[in-house]
């Protein structure tokens, strides 16, 4: 009996992996792409699964819009507001927590706007307005940028259209090139500004450690019965490898031979919201 049970469970998962074979595609963030952590993790997942995934790194904001139309099989996003509105609206199966980094203010290490001394996110953006600072924003609609407009509003400012906010529309590592070009402030994850940090010796971090800066990311599979060519197995496969334990120490551990600290946080099986 035993061994027919056994039997049984290895031909169910031989089925499953076969369903599964193929390829997924991956809509994800920059931050996820320019911080390395998907040369790690992509590779891992296609070798122990056989499934190849395609990645197109773009903005949070741009990823749900690409799974609103059915064309990508699964996100990895940081935007948890647009991720809540997206999964009431019927186009995610499932949503599942996977890691944390947070948010930082970055800009140039002469300070001249004063940042170093605000004790809030809040405190540091109306600090920026007021001295009509120099700030670059992605302004893609990613994650980052959500966060970034997030403050603003709270700050009691709209900055758009004015002479010292330069809009790039691109992603986090071209916009921190163009934050350092201009000598001027901007948003990051904190993860990507560690991976290119090197690059740029006159920028440094000028505000952390704020609660409203947190940066959380979330796997979501694509509803199935909504967009019939999705590639659910594979999508499943993808997000159950994030969660998994094995997966979770990888990304526990990421960068710190390399940046001497780590890029992300394993969130998996915690409490979400």
């Amino acid at each position: 009996m035993k061994n027919r049970f056994l039997a049984l469970a290895a031909g169910l998962l031989m089925g499953l992996a076969a369903h599964a074979q193929g390829t997924i595609i991956l809509a994800t963030t920059t931050s996820t792409q320019d911080s390395g952590l998907l040369d790690v993790l992509v590779p891992t997942f296609e070798r122990q699964t056989g499934i190849k995934v395609k990645t197109i790194a773009v903005g949070s904001g741009q990823a749900m819009a690409m799974g609103r139309k059915g064309e990508a099989d699964v996100l990895l996003v940081h935007s948890p507001d647009a991720e809540k509105e997206f999964m009431k609206e019927g186009v995610g199966l499932r949503r599942l927590l996977v890691m944390h980094n947070d948010f930082v203010v970055v800009g140039p290490a002469a300070d001249p706007s004063g940042l170093r001394g605000a004790h809030t996110a809040l405190e540091a953006f109306r600090k920026l307005a007021e001295g009509k600072a120099p700030f670059v924003s992605r302004a893609d609609n990613s994650g980052t940028h959500a966060q970034e407009k997030k403050l603003w509003k709270a700050a009691g400012f709209e900055p758009k259209g004015r002479a010292w906010y330069l809009e790039t529309g691109q992603g986090m590592g071209a916009t921190l090139n163009v934050a350092a070009e201009k000598k001027a402030n901007t948003l990051t994850d904190r993860g990507t500004w560690l991976a290119v940090r090197k690059s740029m010796p006159g920028q440094t971090i000028l505000v952390e450690g704020d609660t409203a800066l947190a940066n959380i990311y979330h796997v979501i599979e694509l509803q199935p019965g909504r967009f019939p060519r999705v590639n659910a197995a594979g999508a499943k496969a993808f997000a159950e490898f994030l969660v998994s334990p094995k997966t979770q120490a990888i990304i526990r551990t990421f960068g710190v031979d390399t940046f001497g600290s780590p890029l992300f946080f394993p969130d998996a099986g915690k409490a979400d919201n």
